[in-house]
């Protein structure tokens, strides 16, 4: 008998701006996406002031969701999908962010969209803010560094709950949103890029840029919870954390308490901030290390115990070691640094692959917040074959879901409260952190390749039949 709650949310998990494509179509507006060149592994993705003909913008056809998704909800339920994650680009309903009225052709395209997942039983969960910051609004205020954009999110929040009230259950106010307290973040989730043209990894750090803009997310975020849970009752309201966890490389007590700084920058500040309603009691060090004195106003602090979230969710990929060692081998991944683990074995992208992580950080978030989790984010980006017949036969891709079902099937036994499972990237779409299709995370392919051509065919992978019957079985058949 499955360990997993028999309304447990089996699905999957993408993103608006890789995937929908029709960047400029209906009265689209351009987000920082949209300003993104490709990249790979070795070569970084470039990020222009200007849209540039002769440059490639992945985002711009993507996958063409857009006008693809009712074949693509069919797919999913098909796999008996009981939840799909996706996000609302913020330019389809508001362009530049700064327009009074909304654009109702946009709002069409959603109202289309969650209606198809209601035919088919699909509950949508939707990210209000997934890393597609309205670029003009980089342009006039340097992103989320201005106070400005509070009121503009506000707005944009406001016009998609009364829109889809009846439509739209389960909400996450921004992605990752810790994504911010890295430098690569200021691309990504910040938007405090103004000006800048060039290599997204080499982006010049403005630490007190990227932490005041995250203090306005914050704020944005408990108002628009708050706002949600006084006028929608019926809606819960979760954050988001790119939870990266880290070990000590050793038991030298140097290892293990560098270790607990990186935990509390990366993984618990802005969880503390969203879940308890109030900045940790090392939030001072994180800013004095940093340099950085941040600018609260009045009626922020209450902002914050005013508008905490119902749900935790977190996407889960890989973790890191610590080390105090100057000499020790560094390794990338997703967003952070660390240390190569000995005992783990890495991605294609470099990224560590650790199941047994995820079993410890569920234990470790429900012991410290108490409140149902999600894990909204899951996967291997990974290098796929069309076989001859037609076929990509993904056993690696089965091989980490499992382990990492396996594992999270240990934490409920465990006494964790977990709502859901949507793994990322369900069909193939473009890599946030590469912006390249070679990176696979789908249990659907689509003909879709790093120069732009393709047929946009879709495909199962192996790994879809194994993902319906996981489904099917509640988590038992793995």
């Amino acid at each position: 008998m499955s360990v997993f709650r028999k309304d447990f949310l089996w699905g999957g998990a993408v993103a608006a701006n890789q995937l929908e494509g029709a960047w400029n179509l209906d009265g689209k507006g351009d987000s920082v996406p949209d300003h993104c060149t490709n990249g790979t592994y070795e070569t970084p993705k470039r990020i222009t002031v200007e849209i540039k003909p002769d440059q490639f913008y992945p985002s711009h056809e993507a996958i063409d969701f857009y006008h693809h998704y009712e074949e693509d909800i069919k797919l999913f339920a098909e796999m008996g999908f009981k939840v799909f994650r996706t996000s609302i680009n913020w330019t389809r309903i508001y362009p530049t962010g700064e327009e009074t009225e909304p654009n109702e052709a946009g709002l069409r395209f959603y109202d289309g969209l969650f209606e198809c997942c209601k035919k088919y039983g699909i509950e949508p969960l939707v990210t209000l803010s997934h890393y597609e910051l309205p670029y003009a609004l980089v342009a006039k205020y340097n992103g989320w560094e201005g106070r400005e954009l509070i009121a503009l999110f506000e707005k944009y929040c406001h016009t998609v709950f009364e829109r889809y009230q009846d439509k739209v259950k389960y909400w996450l106010t921004f992605n990752e949103i810790n994504a911010g307290t890295m430098p690569f973040g200021a691309v990504l989730s910040t938007g405090t890029v103004k000006g800048y043209e060039g290599s997204v990894m080499n982006v010049p750090d403005d630490p007190q840029a990227r932490y005041q803009a995250m203090h306005h997310q914050f704020v944005a975020s408990a108002r628009v919870v708050k706002y949600a849970h006084e006028h929608y009752p019926q809606f819960k309201m979760g954050n988001m954390i790119c939870f990266i966890l880290s070990y000590p490389m050793t038991c030298n007590p140097d290892d293990v308490l560098l270790n607990e700084k990186v935990m509390r920058r990366m993984n618990w500040y802005c969880s503390d901030v969203m879940v308890r309603g109030a900045y940790p009691s090392y939030a001072k060090s994180i800013w004095d290390e940093a340099g950085v004195r941040l600018k609260i106003e009045d009626g922020d602090l209450e902002t914050l115990k005013e508008g905490t979230v119902d749900f935790y969710t977190l996407s889960y990929y890989m973790s890191n070691a610590q080390s105090s060692d100057v000499h020790a081998e560094k390794i990338g991944g997703n967003i952070g640094t660390g240390h190569k683990n000995p005992y783990l074995k890495a991605s294609d992208w470099g990224w560590q692959i650790d199941p047994q992580g995820l079993h410890f950080a569920l234990n470790e978030i429900y012991d410290r917040y108490g409140i149902p989790i999600m894990v909204v984010e899951n996967g291997l980006g990974a290098k796929d074959t069309l076989e001859e017949d037609g076929s990509i036969i993904d056993d690696y891709r089965i091989n980490y879901l499992r382990a990492h079902i396996e594992e999270m099937a240990k934490a409920v036994e465990e006494g964790v409260d977990l709502m859901g499972y949507t793994p990322w990237g369900c069909i193939d779409l473009v890599s946030a952190s590469t912006g390249e299709m070679a990176k696979r995370y789908g249990f659907i392919y689509v003909e879709k390749y790093d120069d732009g051509t393709g047929s946009l065919a879709r495909r199962k992978k192996k790994s879809f039949d194994w993902y319906k019957k996981v489904i099917e079985s509640n988590g038992d058949i793995l």
